[in-house]
């Protein structure tokens, strides 16, 4: 397997809303990209904010980051995402407002910054027709290979649509609940993965599993397990399962191997329970990671 080119991420930024009255910036595709680029890449983060407030602090979020905000769209008429997150113990659940502005990616102001490479994304972020069209022309391009992370958010996701991303996928993360959700429920977990991965012609399918870590099935039939340390701290698991993903692209990138890449994943993904939200500002935060 040749090493990837370029890293293409598309879908939803937003903020997450806390009953504390706290704003964090959220979304997964924006996860990825945000951790992708302290982690010393630089991401083309392509989704579409409102002509507000609250779009203003995103873009000027990502200049601070040193992000590149070219593929941000300014929507005049809808608003930027915004999500209504409780947590309950550590476990959030989530109220994801409809009609914002990441629903409307406009397919003719797409100008990738690069010709090939991985293209990542999730489902949320086509859930609207404008943006799953504009995704779909994207993904067109036979010199990207896709990296789907599954994100099932109800009411906003249908099972033939997501069946439909699975097969363009070269790559496929999701947790276990969504195997299950998505046809595949037996007790036997590495049996119900063989066949997802097999319908889906995979070349991997990375499952994540809470506390007990997670397991990835490789095309040739192997499987390699991480089981994470106990959390030092836990706030909340927002943006846990996307700071794994972030790390598991940067593997893809970097051409680590399969078992260090889950390691890292892991860890990162263990240290960012002790975070309220997804993300941070803190650059710090990575420096066990980078390298």
């Amino acid at each position: 397997m040749s090493r990837p080119r370029g890293l293409i991420i598309f879908g939803e930024v937003l903020f997450d809303c806390f009953p504390s009255g706290e704003q964090i910036l959220g979304g997964a595709p924006f996860n990825v990209a945000w951790h992708v680029q302290a982690l010393g890449n630089r991401p083309h983060f392509i989704s579409r904010v409102g002509d507000d407030e609250l779009g203003q602090k995103i873009l000027s979020a990502m200049q601070v980051w040193g992000m590149n905000t070219a593929g941000i769209q300014l929507d005049p008429e809808h608003q930027t995402g915004r999500v209504a997150v409780k947590v309950i113990g550590d476990e959030p659940s989530y109220n994801i407002l409809p009609d914002c502005a990441y629903d409307y990616i406009d397919s003719a102001k797409i100008s990738p910054a690069t010709s090939g490479g991985i293209l990542y994304h999730g489902t949320l972020g086509l859930r609207n027709s404008t943006s799953r069209n504009a995704f779909t022309l994207l993904a067109q391009n036979p010199a990207f290979a896709i990296f789907l992370d599954v994100n099932l958010r109800s009411p906003w996701w249908q099972k033939d649509e997501v069946l439909h991303w699975l097969e363009r996928a070269r790559w496929v993360k999701l947790n276990q609940d969504e195997l299950g959700l998505l046809g595949f429920s037996s007790a036997d977990i590495r049996q119900e993965m063989a066949r997802f991965q097999a319908q889906f012609q995979l070349e991997q399918l990375i499952l994540t599993r809470g506390d007990a870590g997670a397991l990835v099935r490789t095309s040739r039939g192997g499987f390699h397990q991480v089981v994470p340390e106990k959390a030092q701290r836990v706030v909340d698991s927002v943006g846990a399962g996307d700071a794994f993903s972030a790390v598991y692209l940067q593997g893809l990138l970097s051409g680590w191997s399969l078992s260090d890449t889950l390691e890292v994943a892991q860890r990162f993904a263990g240290r960012i329970l002790g975070l309220r939200g997804a993300t941070t500002t803190d650059s710090s935060f990575y420096l066990d990671f980078v390298g």
